[in-house]
């Protein structure tokens, strides 16, 4: 997208909203990198700034409170509106702060991260972390328009590519064998940003097509958290033990573990488990966790907001685009996908 086309839907998207003022919401990061690209845009002039340390670790209801705060006391009303910049941890929050005060006021986001434009601010989910569990409070609310451009995702390092090419990689799992086959074709060593614009459109077509179709996660939105029980419980483990994992190198493990799940319960194709996990040991970290963490792993598991029993809820696939939800499996077997993430 050129600057011309993402500041002329920026301009529609305001316009749809007719907002009587405007607060940007960014964190330490973004205000310094990304804030003065958007404030190119002159209608942005006088809008009021809110800005918050940078880091998941500050996604809280502390944080939250200094946003509504700030909100309360420059003039917010119903009638404003909020644009969230930055990455998950901003359109989470700034989302669940816009949806609560005063009972809603609009909000768009313009996610600056890939993880943040592939996950986070599609799909209305808002919230915040507590008692070191991620998300644990929230509301859905979608926002009123979702801007990308990939002139922010070059200000990234290696790190945050890959944390959100993990979440690209889930989408083409839930999706077509061409689709997968593409996105592997993508090297993040040396990136195309030509090609990932292109595969964050298809990305967030699947991504939008599963959430009108269901967007309270009543059914088929639950596909959406393939890689994620496991992933969330060894982001939440990382954090607990001060060694923070980057979300999508927690998916990315959680992807080996689900799709490993997958093989040993619907047959799931060995060689494209294979191809993940040989991805995963080229591009990312080895998990950090021993046999004697199981345990604390499982525990985490339990706490997961897709659980609707005592058991633990899945979303598994029996081959590239089936899916399955709701699938269950016994301690042993999650056990056994411990061991295979963590063999060579």
């Amino acid at each position: 997208m050129t600057e011309n086309q993402f500041f002329a839907d920026l301009e529609q998207s305001i316009g749809n909203v007719k907002p009587e003022n405007i607060f940007i919401l960014t964190d330490s990061n973004t205000e310094k990198y990304c804030l003065p690209y958007l404030l190119r845009y002159n209608r942005l002039n006088g809008s009021k700034i809110i800005t918050i340390p940078h880091g998941d670790e500050n996604k809280t209801i502390e944080s939250a409170s200094l946003v509504w705060k700030f909100l309360s006391e420059n003039g917010a009303t119903r009638r404003s509106l909020m644009l969230n910049l930055g990455g998950g941890m901003i359109t989470d929050i700034g989302g669940f702060c816009a949806a609560t005060f005063k009972r809603g006021m609009a909000y768009i986001n313009i996610p600056t991260t890939l993880l943040g434009a592939v996950d986070a601010a599609t799909g209305g989910k808002t919230g915040v972390n507590f008692l070191g569990l991620k998300n644990e409070i929230g509301v859905f609310a979608p926002p009123k328009k979702t801007l990308f451009n990939v002139v922010f995702f070059k200000t990234l390092d290696k790190k945050n590519l890959l944390s959100g090419y993990a979440e690209m990689l889930k989408h083409a799992l839930l999706s077509t064998k061409d689709l997968w086959n593409e996105t592997l074709s993508f090297n993040p060593e040396n990136p195309d940003f030509e090609q990932l614009n292109q595969l964050l459109i298809k990305n967030v077509a699947i991504k939008e097509n599963i959430v009108t179709r269901d967007p309270k996660e009543h059914g088929l939105r639950k596909a959406l958290n393939l890689g994620h029980t496991f992933g969330h419980a060894f982001e939440s483990f990382s954090y607990r033990n001060a060694k923070p994992l980057l979300h999508g190198y927690a998916i990315m493990f959680g992807l080996i573990c689900e799709l490993y799940l997958s093989f040993i319960k619907l047959n799931f194709p060995k060689e494209e488990l294979l191809k993940i996990k040989y991805l995963a040991r080229e591009f990312y970290e080895n998990p950090e966790f021993l046999c004697n963490n199981y345990d604390s792993l499982y525990e985490l598991m339990t706490h997961d907001k897709k659980n609707e029993t005592e058991e633990i809820n899945f979303t598994l696939l029996a081959d590239i685009g089936d899916i399955h939800i709701n699938q269950t499996a016994a301690k042993e077997e999650i056990f056994e996908c411990f061991d295979y993430l963590r063999e060579g």
